[in-house]
């Protein structure tokens, strides 16, 4: 057979972050723009499965590096397949910025677990995608809301609310689609900080457990803002949005997940009259975003490079 390849998005949360992790609900859009490859072939007989991630910098066998997130997700899918020898090589790569808030890691266990699919002509929903990726991503990032696989794997905006299982180490999620009236002009900043997503989120839970009533708070504001944004989305009211995605920044500065860089291209967004702008994602670097008109694109993209982003990527969320 020849070579197949899956591809998957990249993710944005538009607002709710660390809140949700707390019960409370979040948005977060794909960006088709913006993805990851995998690409399955037929390996040396006897070779078992090999990795080629050069985004990563890694080569691998899964045989050697079993405790590899993505050798344990490969072989939790061949196993959920009935498959128990296979002789692959699996070749990785993604456009996205790796640990920058962009959900790199859902979008690479998502092509994986689609190309491993393919390969073996099984039909897998989305659901089901995104359960086994979670386990993945645990491993990456040790408590995970499931925001990120879930956007990805479904490719659609979503609202979701996770519901912890008192006692239990899983949980039920809600997931709904949501209204988009009016596309989303964004320009997203990154600060070129890597930060695993595991650090700000490890840091929160230390910081809600040492005084919770001041975080729960701070959650259940964040929780307020999201309804008001799933609001001004299915209203097309942009001018609303953007001064909740400020909103929300300010209370994602007050919990301790924002940074001098963020702020930084955060401020100069604003100053560039972006009608709103937001870190995304965990924090404590990775990327912003600044809500825009599209005749303000590249004035704001032009302020973000020079207020020294790594890089800046214009995109659009299509309405739905």
């Amino acid at each position: 057979m020849s070579a197949l390849i899956q591809s998957a998005p990249s993710k944005l949360i538009l607002c709710g972050e660390h809140a949700v992790v707390y019960g409370q609900p979040a948005l977060a859009v794909p960006l088709g723009d913006l993805r990851a490859y995998a690409e399955v072939s037929a390996g040396t007989p006897g070779s078992g499965l090999s990795f080629v991630a050069p985004d990563l910098g890694e080569a691998w066998y899964a045989h050697v590096k079993p405790e590899h997130p993505l050798s344990e997700l490969a072989l939790a899918v061949l196993a959920f397949f009935g498959v128990t020898q296979a002789d692959l090589v699996l070749r990785l790569h993604a456009e996205i910025p790796l640990a920058s808030g962009m959900g790199s890691g859902a979008a690479i266990g998502t092509a994986l677990v689609r190309a491993l699919a393919a390969w073996f002509d099984q039909e897998l929903p989305p659901t089901q995608i995104a359960e086994l990726v979670y386990a993945s991503e645990r491993r990456f990032h040790g408590t995970p809301s499931g925001i990120d696989n879930t956007v990805v794997a479904h490719e659609q905006a979503i609202w979701y609310v996770r519901h912890v299982i008192p006692g239990a180490q899983t949980f039920t999620a809600t997931i709904e689609p949501v209204v988009i009236k009016a596309p989303l002009h964004l320009v997203i900043g990154d600060t070129g900080v890597r930060s695993m997503t595991r650090l700000p989120v490890g840091a929160v839970r230390e910081a809600w457990q040492a005084d919770p009533p001041r975080y729960e708070a701070l959650f259940a504001a964040i929780g307020q803002v999201v309804h008001r944004v799933r609001t001004a989305l299915a209203d097309g009211n942009q001018q609303f949005l953007g001064a909740l995605f400020n909103e929300n920044q300010a209370l994602l500065e007050e919990i301790g997940v924002s940074s001098p860089e963020l702020h930084h291209l955060v401020a100069a967004a604003r100053q560039a009259g972006a009608l709103g702008a937001k870190l995304s994602g965990a924090g404590w670097g990775g990327v912003m975003f600044a809500l825009v008109t599209p005749d303000q694109r590249s004035t704001v993209a032009q302020a973000l490079h020079q207020a020294g982003a790594a890089r800046v990527i214009a995109t659009t969320v299509a309405s739905t």
